[in-house]
């Protein structure tokens, strides 16, 4: 099984930004963790604060093999038409993650672009949600 985790803005600085929503853990170390509890699971993983950078991420995934992208798009799940264009535009199954609950939030946070486009969204169970989001393999 071959996943893609693809985070957005911001998500670099986790385990140091807003540890009270978004944990004290790095994601590099959360990764480490993950990769070793999924062994039977190539995870790839890709982060960027820039937003054509996930498009062009995006627009490569059907020819990656990827069975399924968790999608952390962070503040461009609320802001990015051109975004939720490249979700609809790949045939690669998306499952859009939150570590925080986005509905207990801001309400500029309750509207996704993404939601429209994905198999499923995760949202609230902090970085748990990324390994939530393989079981989707394993009922598809």
């Amino acid at each position: 099984m071959k996943v893609l985790i693809l985070n957005g803005p911001n998500l670099n600085l986790l385990g140091k930004r807003e540890p009270e929503v978004y944990g004290a853990e790095s994601f590099d170390d959360y990764l480490k963790a993950l990769r070793a509890k999924l062994p039977h699971v190539t995870i790839e993983y890709y982060q960027s604060n820039v937003e054509g950078e996930l498009i062009n991420q995006l627009h490569k995934a059907d020819d990656h093999g990827y069975e399924v992208i968790l999608f952390n798009a962070g503040a461009y799940t609320h802001t990015s038409v051109a975004i939720a264009d490249a979700v609809a535009g790949i045939t690669t199954p998306i499952i859009e993650v939150h570590i925080s609950n986005v509905m207990k939030r801001e309400e500029f946070r309750h509207v996704s672009y993404i939601s429209k486009h994905a198999a499923g969204v995760i949202s609230g169970f902090g970085l748990l949600g990324y390994e939530l989001g393989m079981h989707y393999l394993s009922i598809r």
